[in-house]
Formats: C-alpha cells, sequence, structure tokens
C-alpha cells in the first residue's frame, strides 16, 4: 500500500492553506512539518493578521476558499473573537492569531524540532 501519493495530497493541501493565508496579506506565514514531532497532525500553519476583523477574514477565506475545492474544516474554534482562530483539517491545522497573542503563545519556538517549509503566495 502507497502512502506517498496521499502524504503528497496532505502537503500540496497544507501549501495551498498557508498560501491562502498569504494572498489575503497575513502576516509571518509559516508551514511546520510535524512528522517527526508529533502524531497528532502532520502540518501547522501558523499566521498572523493584524486585527482581531483581518484574523476572522483571513481564517474564513481559507475555510471557503478549501470547500470550493472540497476540502471541508473538521472544526474551528475562536471565528467569533478573532483573537487566535484555529481550523482543524485533521491532517492539518491552521492557526491565524493576532499578533499579541501569536507573540505570547510562540508556537513555532513551541514546536522548534519541525523543519518550516517555504511558503508561496
Amino acid at each position: 500500500m502507497e502512502s506517498t501519493p496521499v502524504l503528497k495530497d496532505v502537503t500540496e493541501l497544507a501549501r495551498r492553506a498557508a498560501a491562502i493565508c498569504a494572498d489575503n496579506k497575513a502576516n509571518d506565514v509559516v508551514l511546520l512539518d510535524l512528522h517527526d514531532v508529533t502524531d497528532m497532525t502532520d502540518y501547522f500553519i501558523v499566521a498572523s493578521g493584524t486585527s482581531d476583523t483581518h484574523v476572522r477574514s483571513v481564517a474564513q477565506h481559507v475555510v471557503e476558499t478549501l470547500a470550493k475545492d472540497g476540502h471541508r474544516v473538521t472544526s474551528v474554534e475562536g471565528m467569533t473573537q478573532g483573537r487566535w482562530v484555529l481550523l482543524d483539517y485533521v491532517d492539518f491545522v491552521v492557526h491565524v492569531f493576532h499578533p499579541s497573542l501569536r507573540s505570547f503563545y510562540q508556537l513555532e519556538r513551541l514546536w522548534g524540532d519541525a523543519p518550516a517549509l517555504a511558503v508561496s503566495p
């Protein structure tokens, strides 16, 4: 049983989610490869908005764009407040932060063993 094509699809989908964030003017978009770090998920996408409204907007664009491609979000947390929106797609998780919360939680440092992949809009 070959798992490479599925992994490639997940990788491409995670890159697509990161690119959607960047396309919507999110700041400091980072794609972390968690394969060798945890079994929880394969990738984290971490991005910052400039305000609560921008955070919600970036997250909403990810949800809507991926839904058009047939990929539904499994769980959404924090969309109403817009301080830290978490979009769980099982194989990858998108975190869109207000800058102050991103600085406080420092997910990139917490998952410092995970290599960062290039993100291009």
